[in-house]
């Protein structure tokens, strides 16, 4: 088949076939991710970009090849998760203003289109490495420009892409040293490969293979990846928190001007996999960092945050250890009790399981999960009887939907925070039925006062306090009561706040921006002024609160 010219509806079919491809393949990519770091989210994350752009090309009606390129582009952007997806993003939006303006697309056009992508994505990345995504998609590009040369059927051009592609796939494990060690490909060029794959069927009139699965030599490379993730120790994770920002430029009071290469330098120092894409009205910002409270307050002097994410990679990674385990996990029998509970941070996590919990589902503030997240959870807990403590008040009703649609009895303690949920676990009995632990644990939330330790990101006036973008704010159960310059005095002025003549013990959780040497600081301080209380701290590693609080 020859097509010397891609209308509108050759593109639209072109994206339609990618989108299903890395749809159907997304977990085959999944299995291969073991750079940047073995968290096993690549194929999710550029799957759930392009369904993003593929999203906003297949609604549009626009008759011009350019205007839908511009759609991708901007879906792209506005839906890239995840370092691949990010550096998709770039590539397609590279491709997009090489097409802007053009009706059709001819050979050299499209050929074109490609090397204007890697243009963007080259320059989008501060580091680029080798042996990744880019080199599959820089050396797709030089084929079609080649290819250009003697030929005017775009399905040639695009057929050049596609060998070259995995020609250049085959080649990473010898640029990127790690790939080789655990014997697959990178998984983000995997990924796009499939996408070009896509594209050459959709513009050859190729009907869609719903049953498609991946051949024989793909298959083994699978399963060599899966071994490979499973011998990868999490603890070699430099930058544990994959932070994920969108920047409304100038909303919401912003207080600084907008240059992109402070802003990008400025960054660098938090992490890396630093990848920040702008236009006019929008920032992109995705980093590996141990801080990602510090990027999202930095991001917050230049606009609005929208699409905030965290992902604990090294939780991922440790899932992607413990799923080798699931199917025999899966065989025994039902465990007559489970309990999950809702938190983020390593440190919360293992407090959370030394007190019972049989599941800990990461999320909270800025990342609660969705019902289906809950629901899974509870099939993790593998149990007849299973108890959700959601630990944060906008969980509620996705916990209680999730409840509604488990195949095994469930009950919901309402915990509003992390401390009411570990309070309430002092009281879980696996002897008692489920509607008297469920009645037992939710009267013992009242036995706590809870306090979270953050940081202003605007000025404001409330309940009587006057506070400043970036003053240290104290919240006691969900109202802020304190207000300071200094984190250390404002953390100690919280807890005065939440002792009374009943109090006894004091619980200290030390997040990722907080430090165990300022929490002996605290602990000295109280125990100077109370010397009849007593006070534990634990490292809980949870991002946005350098300090949770709880006095009972």
């Amino acid at each position: 088949m020859t097509v010397t010219e891609i209308s509108a509806t050759e593109f639209q079919n072109m994206i339609r076939a990618a989108a299903h491809r890395i749809n159907k393949n997304a977990e085959f990519v999944n299995s291969l991710n073991v750079f940047p770091v073995p968290d096993g989210d690549t194929g999710t994350n550029m799957n759930l970009t392009f369904q993003s752009g593929a999203k906003a090309v297949l609604e549009s009606d626009d008759e011009s090849v350019g205007d839908l390129a511009q759609h991708l582009g901007k879906g792209l952007l506005m839906g890239a998760r995840g370092n691949s997806g990010v550096i998709s993003s770039q590539l397609f939006r590279g491709f997009a203003k090489s097409v802007a303006g053009k009706r059709v697309l001819n050979a050299q056009d499209l050929a074109d289109a490609f090397a204007g992508g890697v243009e963007t994505a080259y320059n989008a990345v501060m580091k680029p490495v080798e042996g990744t995504i880019l080199t599959v998609a820089r050396e797709a590009a030089k084929a079609g420009l080649k290819a250009a040369k003697s030929t005017t059927d775009t399905v040639e051009v695009m057929t050049s892409v596609v060998d070259a592609a995995k020609a250049a796939l085959k080649t990473t494990p010898d640029l990127l040293p790690v790939l080789k060690q655990v014997g697959v490909v990178d998984s983000g060029g995997q990924g796009l490969t499939f996408l070009y794959e896509g594209f050459q069927s959709g513009l050859s009139g190729e009907q869609i293979d719903e049953n498609y699965v991946p051949d024989d030599a793909e298959m083994t490379e699978m399963v060599n990846a899966v071994d490979a993730q499973t011998q990868l120790n999490p603890d070699d994770i430099v930058y544990g928190y994959c932070t994920e920002m969108m920047v409304g430029l100038g909303n919401d009071g912003a207080t600084n001007k907008f240059d992109y290469d402070e802003f990008r330098n400025y960054l660098a120092d938090y992490g890396d996999s630093l990848l920040v894409i702008a236009d006019d009205e929008v920032v992109k910002v995705h980093v590996h960092t141990e801080h990602p409270g510090a990027v999202f307050r930095y991001g917050k002097r230049f606009g609005s945050l929208d699409k905030i994410k965290i992902d604990n990679m090294r939780l991922q990674h440790e899932s992607i250890i413990e799923r080798d385990n699931a199917e025999a996990e899966a065989a025994k029998p039902l465990a007559e009790f489970g309990v999950v509970a809702i938190a983020s941070g390593a440190g919360l996590s293992e407090l959370f399981k030394s007190l019972g919990v049989t599941y800990v589902l990461s999320g909270g503030q800025t990342m609660n999960p969705s019902t289906n997240d809950i629901l899974d959870a509870i099939k993790q807990a593998h149990a007849k009887r299973v108890i959700v403590l959601p630990n944060n008040g906008n969980i509620f009703m996705a916990a209680d939907a999730a409840a509604k649609e488990a195949s095994v009895d469930v009950a919901i303690v309402k915990s509003k925070t992390v401390n009411q949920g570990l309070t309430s676990l002092l009281e879980y009995n696996p002897e008692q039925s489920l509607a008297d632990n469920a009645a037992a644990m939710t009267e013992a939330l009242g036995n706590v006062v809870s306090g979270e330790i953050t940081q202003s990101i605007r000025d404001s006036n409330i309940g009587g306090l006057e506070i400043h973008n970036g003053d240290w704010i104290g919240l006691i159960d969900g109202d802020i009561k304190v207000d300071g310059q200094e984190r250390l005095q404002t953390t100690i002025d919280t807890i005065e706040a939440m002792l009374d003549e009943d109090s006894e013990i004091i619980t200290l959780i030390v997040g990722t921006e907080g430090s165990e040497a300022e929490a002996e600081k605290i602990e000295a301080a109280i125990m100077d002024a109370h010397d009849d209380l007593e006070v534990e701290i634990h490292d809980g590693g949870q991002p946005l609160y350098p300090y949770l609080i709880s006095v009972e």
